[in-house]
């Protein structure tokens, strides 16, 4: 028998339906003309929270360590064209099926935020796909939390500090930040694109940074997305900083609202969870990142059961440093799915995190963006027909499973390989621009090993 091919609006919820020519469903026509014996279409999924690595961490040295100890490697990251890296970056999620992702911008220099992010807006409309850009928003304790800089230097050789008290970052000032992201925003044309303001961590923020963000986000409507609680030591000095808890503070200076979305989470507690979800706060699990790091697990089987809502982004990583949505939805599917006989983080709840929750975060419409999976190759060995087709992706999709991706109607991947930019021409301009920038990677790595080595011995003696 010829496998038909399907159509899964609701995963999770209810079997796909059977296309086979005469039926009409809500989908375009473009969408169902490229749809083969054995494929499916659903929605695509989003990636809601990364940071547009072009080359990746692992590629420029920067090796899986605890986060604050493996922060310093992100200084090898090599000096790249904003639009190139962002372009590299979007073409391989837009690959893998993945057709709306959240970016949050790294730059650290306020004065080029706006020509960066001009090259990562066009990037993402050059790929064709719909974009949050959280621009970044920081001042305060950089390099180690509860002094900064000056609780390294007795842990430098002198000749290390002289040579890294240079680079010791420079923040302008709180009302400049917010005003250039305002800008950013003000200059935007592209409608797939949302422009956000992105406070790195609390940790990194002062208060008076934080509470100028939650009065500007009032003030126009402007969402915010933040890291936050992602590694045990952010919960220690989180707790000194705030006697209350860093929730209760940001809940005190009207920061926590249905505009907010948080990453990470991992050291959430109970009543913290309680008081996003009663906010309407969106948080966005990265599972293999939390690995990666060695931040741990975060409570997905009690955010999955009280709140908050719940999204999943791959933060630059995925299991195997591949950028693959499908495996991080695997990931989480199984680590948080309990022991009990009834599964407590289920298949429906997994495709709302990455299709209904990752548009909110993103700002953007829910369902409008079709992925199409050859199907067939999943269940080539299948007995029966009717197996419950969100449970055959969830067991068993990969990125190599996705054909093709429509966003907003335009079809960005055909077969596997993109229609709208050349992928392998950016990614080999893009190792070029990198190795270009070797020699001074090479006198840098040792001052990152030298910083490194310097954080993990302040963070021991907590």
């Amino acid at each position: 028998m010829t496998p038909s091919a399907r159509l899964l609006l609701r995963p999770g919820y209810q079997p796909a339906a059977r296309f086979d020519g005469a039926a009409r469903f809500p989908v375009a026509q473009s969408v169902l003309a490229a749809l083969g014996p054995g494929d499916l279409v659903m929605p695509s999924p989003v990636n809601a929270h990364d940071h547009g690595y072009g080359i990746r961490t692992l590629d420029f040295g920067a090796i899986d360590d605890a986060l604050e100890v493996w922060i310093p490697g992100m200084r090898l990251r090599p000096r790249t064209d904003a639009y190139l890296e962002a372009l590299v970056a979007f073409a391989r999620l837009a690959q893998t099926g993945v057709g709306a992702t959240m970016h949050c911008h790294n730059s650290l220099n306020i004065n080029r935020l706006g020509d960066e992010a001009a090259g990562v807006i066009r990037a993402a409309g050059d790929v064709g796909i719909r974009l949050g850009l959280s621009c970044p928003l920081l001042d305060f304790d950089p390099w180690a939390y509860g002094g900064g800089p000056e609780k390294l230097k007795p842990l430098l050789s002198e000749d290390d500090w002289q040579a890294l008290s240079p680079s010791i970052p420079a923040y302008a000032p709180v009302a400049e930040q917010i005003a250039a992201v305002d800008a950013v925003a003000a200059t935007n044309s592209n409608p797939m694109v949302d422009v956000q303001y992105g406070p790195v961590g609390p940790q990194w923020c002062s208060n008076a940074l934080l509470e100028a963000i939650a009065e500007a986000s009032a003030a126009n409507g402007r969402r915010i997305h933040m890291h936050l609680l992602e590694s045990p030591r952010q919960r220690q000095w989180l707790d000194r900083r705030f006697p209350q808890g860093i929730v209760r503070y940001l809940d005190e200076i009207g920061f926590l609202s249905s505009r907010l979305a948080v990453a990470h989470g991992v050291q959430l507690q109970p009543a913290e969870c309680e008081l996003l979800a009663e906010r309407g706060v969106q948080l966005v699990s990265n599972p293999s990142a939390n690995l990666h790091l060695r931040s741990g697990i975060a409570p997905i089987s009690l955010v999955a059961e009280k709140g908050p809502a719940l999204a999943i982004g791959l933060d630059g990583s995925g299991f195997d440093d591949d950028q693959d949505l499908w495996r991080e939805m695997r990931l989480i599917h199984l680590l948080h799915g309990g022991r009990e006989l009834y599964r407590r983080f289920t298949a429906d709840q997994i495709f709302d995190a990455t299709i209904h929750i990752g548009a909110k975060v993103l700002n953007a419409p829910a369902g409008q963006d079709f992925v199409v999976i050859d199907y067939d190759a999943l269940t080539a060995d299948s007995l029966f027909d009717d197996i419950d087709e969100a449970e055959v992706l969830l067991t068993r999709m990969t990125s190599a499973q996705a054909k093709g991706l429509f966003v907003g109607g335009r079809e960005i991947m055909r077969d596997g390989r993109l229609t709208t930019v050349d992928f392998d021409g950016a990614r080999r301009e893009l190792r070029e621009q990198a190795r270009a920038d070797l020699p001074r990677l090479r006198r840098e790595r040792q001052l990152a090993g030298s910083l490194s080595a310097a954080i993990r011995s302040y963070y021991s003696r907590w």
